[in-house]
């Protein structure tokens, strides 16, 4: 496998030696501080071009950079826009295993864009046509403080998309009540565990895409319950794992609310818990929920 030196000489030994190539900068886990370290680290790296047209004319060049196992041309899928007189990519993996993400961006899009995102890093203007940014740092991917209204919408979401996830079970319908729960719901109890994070350490750090880092400042009981939301096809399984997606919530959107300042409406969690408790005891011959949940 070609080293880290070995690969960064070639982008830039290629940048330097094409007249077409004004700049390059580099994002992702290659310029975080604060990533760990390892070989599936992918290099994520922008040409700046003249015009984009003459390198999506050329199936070869892209060969220079070594032997290709697989690759993915993102910009050519039929069912997604793309602007590719501004932006076009190659995402490639060699056949020593290394992966480049590789984009060019014509010089007006590169000057638009390249502030937004906190990890850019760049490594060679021949013209000085960039602006000046900041060093690299996870600054635009820190969890950030909600505002009240921010809070209580993920409440909401969270709460009433159970009865989604509910009918699905008691349906027996398990892929759509797959989506709802890890697509849905999940990306909401994901923003609420954030933002308790966020709290415990005053929105200093990322959480990770999917939330992969939480570990690090979740207790080992709290992140234990997180997995534990995690289930497979089995439908016993999935309204347990459901179930634990609830109590965790709870205990969580109740945290956030008392070190946030803002409302936990209780109600609104008890009615939805509720119906989906008697959801799941409802016989599959019911012709109306309401009879089972009682006058609790």
């Amino acid at each position: 496998m070609r080293t880290e030196k070995e690969m960064m000489e070639l982008i830039l030994r290629t940048a330097k030696e094409d007249a077409r190539i004004r700049a390059v900068y580099m994002n992702g886990s290659r310029t975080n501080p604060n990533a760990p370290k390892d070989i599936f680290q992918d290099y994520d790296i922008v040409y700046v071009v003249e015009e984009t047209g003459s390198f999506i004319r050329d199936k070869e060049w892209i060969r220079r950079f070594g032997d290709i196992l697989f690759m993915q041309y993102p910009d050519e899928h039929p069912d997604y826009p793309s602007d590719k007189e501004n932006s076009y990519g190659w995402l490639m993996i060699f056949t020593d295993g290394n992966r480049l993400d590789l984009t060019v961006k014509s010089i007006p899009h590169a000057k638009e864009n390249v502030k937004e995102d906190s990890l850019c890093k760049i490594l060679l203007d021949k013209d000085g046509i960039l602006p000046e940014i900041p060093e690299a740092s996870e600054e635009t991917y820190l969890v950030h403080r909600p505002s009240k209204e921010q809070y209580a919408a993920v409440c909401n979401e969270f709460w009433w998309c159970l009865n989604n996830i509910a009918k699905g079970l008691w349906r027996k319908e398990v892929t759509y009540a797959q989506d709802m729960l890890n697509f849905v719901v999940r990306k909401e109890l994901e923003k609420m565990l954030s933002w308790k994070i966020g709290e415990l350490t005053d929105y200093s750090v990322s959480v990770g895409k999917s939330g992969k880092y939480m570990k690090k400042w979740l207790s080992e009981e709290e992140w234990q319950k997180y997995l534990d939301t995690y289930c497979g096809t089995d439908v016993n399984d999935m309204w347990s794992a459901v179930e634990s997606m609830c109590r965790l919530f709870i205990d969580a959107s109740k945290w956030v609310a008392e070190h946030g300042n803002f409302v936990f409406d209780r109600q609104e969690a008890d009615n939805s818990f509720k119906y989906f408790v008697a959801v799941k005891e409802m016989d599959e011959n019911a012709v109306s929920i309401f009879e089972n949940m009682g006058d609790e």
